[in-house]
């Protein structure tokens, strides 16, 4: 009987780790914002966190999520496991919804929001390409 390990190239390592300390900073900011740390009220005008006050409660919730899962599945990913690949899309999904909200249709009251809205479509791009990483990744064999 043979088995066969596929050993991940070094850039699997390197963008794995970018991916799982991406995720942390998201939970950092989610808790930050959950429990009104000044990194999260510093961070924003007056204006700025009134708008953010008057957000939906499952606006917050697909937040956690979606940090949550992209930190479990980034971990999994270093771990080597595919199960990362359905927290990932999970993450994408739940990012995915919040940020269309917040761009497309929350009441922002015109305040400004131009740098936040910059990372939304970030956070949606790096969340699909961790999608596409991580079933890239079980396809080389380099999650089983």
């Amino acid at each position: 009987m043979t088995t066969s390990i596929n050993k991940p190239p070094i850039w699997f390592w390197v963008l794995s780790a970018i991916a799982l300390v991406w995720n942390a900073l998201g939970v950092h900011g989610y808790i930050s914002q959950a429990y009104e740390l000044s990194a999260y009220t510093d961070a924003y005008t007056k204006d700025q966190l009134e708008v953010m006050s008057t957000l939906p409660a499952w606006y917050t919730a697909l937040f956690a999520i979606a940090v949550f899962s992209g930190a479990i599945g980034s971990i999994l990913l270093l771990l080597r496991k595919k199960t990362a690949k359905l927290l990932l899309i999970l993450s994408f999904i739940a990012a995915t919804i919040q940020m269309v909200y917040f761009l497309f249709i929350a009441d922002l009251k015109g305040v400004d929001f131009n740098a936040n809205e910059i990372m939304a479509y970030m956070i949606i791009v790096f969340a699909l390409f961790l999608v596409w990483f991580s079933s890239h990744s079980a396809k080389k064999g380099w999650i089983h």
